[in-house]
């Protein structure tokens, strides 16, 4: 129940063709769904142009256009609706909506929600009454009152912005257009940039905007002299921007300390206006140097009204921020391993919460455990040959935490026991889980008195940051290297 586009055309005899079009308004939302459910039946909306020829041409208004013409003219085509089908470049637009009052035409095109072959009935056609109902909507609205030209210009005029209340995305509300009138101000609105076709509406209440800078980090460590580890930060920019008017414009900076790692493969949201050329040419793909990018970096922005992701990055930073050692041997039933951490001095030591996972897949369930930790607590998952080392929210004062333990294992049911194509024999891992607040591993961060905000009222500003890992392991050192599929690349 929508339409796909709308015209006025006034008559005018003696200009050629014959007419006008005083208005016209498409709908780049409804057309899509339009090619979707008229299929290879698709018709799609002419220019002005060819579409005021053959309208004029079916109304018999060309001024050339005297002479009978069968496929028009023929008794077998006597309409005795308002449903036309116009003949354009080979094919036939349909159903168009048309009717002639006080020398105006009022067209529009209905969205059909089903194949146009064969014609459906018009009954069907939910969009023809809607169609139909705002036609004579508008015919009310321009010459209610209206005394002369000067008068229906003015009206014309104010189409645009009625339509957004009355019409958005093609969708009838509100047939009475003199209701939108009385709640627009267009003394204002004419002030006002037109509103784009992806920002159905605005914010109105208290401004604020809030930024979120999530970094997850990738590691690969293996404690071997021939394989090198490996270790990767993403970054994420997240923004929600509560701010009145149709096109706020913002502009947010993110910022590194003196010995920040610089930022790499820079990905913005299309919304962003506008960027240094040094921002979007910094890519990890050529290396680290002296003369990298190290901001800060500007983003001037015109926001949507949701949540949206402003931007990715990607950063090598020196080191991981724990580092770690993993032994594991086997000894026939029994497995002897060692676990080491350390947190690195840099990193900020204050966790939501830390733990490693250490897994033995394709074995048989635990039946025996003996274990000395230096710091945190262990949990035995027997049935998931799973161990848990909760480490907590700090790590001791010397940064250094140890595991060491025997692990005894039952008979190997693979229906009921876990199985991992990588995990075979001494190919084993530890995986870290953590989270830190208020802090990014790169030290990017958003300075609140950077953010401006080109509208009306002072926004509150909010900014947080955050680091969590992501496929952070630890592998162990006895075994070759096993082969891990992928990139740590986005």
């Amino acid at each position: 129940m929508a339409q796909r586009a709308l015209w006025l055309v006034r008559h005018e005899p003696g200009t050629p063709p014959g007419g006008t079009v005083r208005f016209s308004r498409r709908f780049p939302t409804v057309e899509k769904r339009a090619k979707v459910f008229n299929g290879a039946s698709y018709v799609p909306i002419p220019e002005d142009g060819p579409f005021l020829k053959a309208l004029l041409f079916e109304f018999r208004l060309l001024d050339d256009d005297k002479d009978f013409v069968e496929s028009r003219d023929s008794c077998s085509r006597i309409n005795k609706t308002s449903i036309y089908r116009l003949p354009l470049g080979g094919q036939e637009l349909w159903p168009v909506i048309a009717f002639l009052r006080n020398g105006m035409i009022y067209a529009s095109i209905p969205l059909v929600e089903q194949t146009l072959s064969p014609p459906p009935p018009l009954i069907s056609i939910s969009g023809i009454s809607q169609g139909l109902e705002l036609l004579f909507g508008i015919q009310d609205f321009l010459f209610s009152g209206q005394k002369n030209d000067t008068e229906l210009n003015t009206r014309l005029s104010q189409l645009p912005d009625l339509l957004l209340q009355a019409c958005p995305f093609g969708t009838l509300l509100d047939a009475n257009l003199q209701n939108s009138m009385d709640n627009t101000d267009f003394a204002s609105v004419t002030q006002l940039p037109k509103q784009p076709a992806w920002k159905a509406g605005t914010y109105k209440g208290k401004p604020q905007v809030f930024i979120s800078i999530t970094e997850k980090v990738k590691s690969m460590q293996y404690d071997k002299q021939d394989v090198a580890d490996t270790w990767q930060v993403v970054g994420t920019v997240v923004c929600k921007c509560d701010l009145e008017g149709i096109m706020p414009n913002v502009t947010m900076s993110l910022s590194l300390p003196t010995n920040g790692s610089p930022l790499q493969d820079i990905l913005v949201h299309p919304c962003v206006t506008s960027l240094d050329s040094a921002i979007l040419t910094a890519s990890s793909i050529d290396g680290m140097d002296d003369s990298a990018f190290s901001g800060p970096y500007k983003f001037p922005f015109t926001p949507p009204l949701e949540s949206f992701n402003l931007c990715y990055y990607t950063s090598q930073v020196p080191v991981p921020p724990i580092l770690g050692f993993y032994q594991m041997k086997e000894e026939e039933v029994q497995l002897k391993l060692t676990v080491n951490l350390k947190l690195h001095e840099s990193v900020k030591n204050n966790f939501e919460f830390c733990e490693a996972h250490i897994p033995f897949y394709n074995r048989g369930s635990i039946t025996h455990l003996e274990y000395k930790v230096s710091f945190g607590q262990l949990d035995v998952f027997r049935e998931k040959s799973l161990l848990v080392w909760t480490i907590g929210q700090k790590f001791p004062k010397s940064m250094e935490i140890s595991l060491s333990g025997t692990v005894t294992f039952g008979s190997k049911s693979r229906d009921k026991q876990p199985f991992d194509h990588i995990c075979i024999g001494t190919t084993a891992y530890v995986k870290l889980h953590f989270r830190i607040l208020d802090y990014t591993l790169t030290g990017c961060y958003v300075d609140q008195h950077s953010v401006q905000v080109f509208g009306s009222g002072k926004p509150k500003i909010s900014a947080r940051r955050k680091l969590i890992s992501s496929d952070y392991y630890i592998w162990n050192s006895k075994a070759p290297a096993p082969v891990t599929y992928g990139s740590l690349l986005l």
